[in-house]
């Protein structure tokens, strides 16, 4: 009887001791984004960056890139995201320094090489705008799961117009595959943004569990 006290006794101790060990053990997951345990793939593209040259998938590989749509003409949530990414790119680069952000310009028409240049300089020299024809971008939309949509078209008169599309920034891992979405707050009355402090928390969190 005594044995087999001490037989219970020692596999408690050992179950308790495992279970303590897996805890400790046990990197914390992100809090705030839509985190994908099983990164997805990113179909095959190519665009072109603000300096001219190709960019595809092959300019994600061995980087953490935060993607972002918008355009040059936006007056209010793009040069306000762009902002805050500077405001917080010191912090993201001290996690993972090979980190880069990237501007996707939805406005192919008026968003040319020249023009994305001189407007994402504005806001980090290091940051990246990319622009395509809308048969490139639909389906890049798509596989990264946001949207975009052109208001009346590109027919309004003098060429104003406005773009509607996604607020949240697709975070693609080394690999160049989708891991997370971050989405925006919204509030009634407020432009939506990504919250930048818990975008830092959660960066750290994921790239522990990521490590490159």
């Amino acid at each position: 009887m005594t044995k087999v006290l001490y037989t219970i006794v020692a596999l408690a101790a050992a179950l308790t001791g495992a279970l303590l060990f897996n805890q400790l053990n046990q990197k914390p997951m992100p809090e705030h984004a839509l985190y994908y345990k099983q990164a997805r793939d990113i179909k095959p593209f190519e665009m072109t960056d603000h300096q001219g040259k190709a960019f595809s998938n092959a300019q994600f590989n061995g980087k953490w890139s935060w993607i972002f749509f918008g355009y040059t003409s936006c007056p209010d949530v793009c040069p306000t995201t762009l902002q805050d990414l500077n405001f917080i790119y010191s912090d993201l680069k001290a996690i993972a320094n090979n980190t880069q952000v990237v501007l996707v310009s939805v406005d192919p028409k008026r968003d040319t090489t020249e023009r994305l240049a001189g407007y994402i300089k504005y806001f980090n020299k290091e940051f990246v705008a990319i622009n395509a024809g809308h048969d490139v971008l639909f389906p890049f939309a798509r596989n990264l799961g946001l949207m975009y949509a052109i208001n009346d078209g590109e027919h309004e008169h003098n060429g104003m117009y406005t773009v509607d599309h996604s607020s949240s920034m697709v975070l693609i891992n080394p690999n160049g595959q989708i891991v997370a979405i971050f989405k925006p707050n919204q509030a009634l009355g407020l432009l939506p943004t990504v919250d930048g402090e818990k975008l830092v928390s959660d960066f750290a969190k994921i790239v522990a569990i990521n490590p490159s």
